[in-house]
């Protein structure tokens, strides 16, 4: 039988206090599996967990090293309907995670927009929430977290919680802090910005893309803030490069 960290499916749901855990070896990607079991009715809650993937993937199509056993990596299915929400959940949900991730980091998690979270040394989790609809409204989404517990290979650039930490742990205060941000409705209020204030990583830096100027904040709609010499630009996609860095 199947464990993850020596517990079985029905262990981790009741420990979690989740409907459903679907557990795998080693599988392409925990999205894809999530879109599958929802698409044939999976409740709010369901949760794939990984050891392994050879085709996690991030933001815009690109890659995420998910060895066996090096990190958590996971899809949670929600059913939230609220159009505002959805649009701003990928930042509720990195607010959360950020939060509880400081605790096993030892330092206080930053946030790069739209969706990475970062140490000192670099990024250290990655946060892929995707939407499916039906007549205009959302249906169900899936939110991928990967978050790295042991240090990525020499050739990769990011960083880790470190040694010592058990993915059941992790995964034991990271869910419900999840759960809680699915449920909120609405765009994002002050609290949130001035919590996303306070860990953000490129405020006050000069960015390349997605255009150019200097990093100011964030609109209630999630969209990144950047002075240009034209004004205050609103960029609502698009990925953040700083002046001088690689990406």
């Amino acid at each position: 039988m199947l464990t993850y960290d020596g517990a079985t499916e029905g262990e981790l749901a009741r420990r979690l206090d989740l409907p459903r855990v679907v557990l795998y070896d080693t599988i392409p990607s925990t999205m894809d599996v999530a879109h599958a079991l929802a698409h044939e009715g999976a409740p709010s809650g369901t949760l794939v967990l990984a050891d392994a993937q050879t085709r996690g993937r991030g933001r815009g199509g690109t890659s995420w090293m998910s060895d066996s056993g090096a990190g958590v990596w996971m899809t949670l299915v929600e059913r939230p309907s609220n159009l505002a929400a959805i649009e701003v959940l990928s930042l509720r949900i990195g607010l959360r995670a950020a939060h509880v991730l400081d605790r096993f980091a030892g330092q206080r998690v930053q946030i790069k927009w739209p969706n990475d979270l970062m140490l000192a040394d670099g990024k250290v989790a990655g946060i892929l929430v995707e939407a499916r609809w039906r007549e205009q409204r959302p249906e169900w989404v899936a939110i991928g977290v990967g978050i790295n517990l042991a240090p990525p290979a020499e050739y990769l650039r990011g960083a880790s919680l470190g040694a010592g930490h058990r993915r059941t742990d992790v995964l034991e205060e990271l869910l419900p802090a999840l759960r809680a941000a699915a449920r909120v409705v609405g765009p994002l209020v002050d609290s949130d910005l001035e919590a996303f204030a306070s860990r953000d990583w490129a405020r006050g830096r000069r960015a390349v893309a997605p255009c150019a100027g200097v990093v100011t904040g964030l609109s209630r709609h999630g969209a990144l803030l950047i002075q240009t010499l034209d004004g205050t630009v609103a960029c609502a996609s698009g990925s953040l490069v700083l002046e001088g860095a690689e990406t």
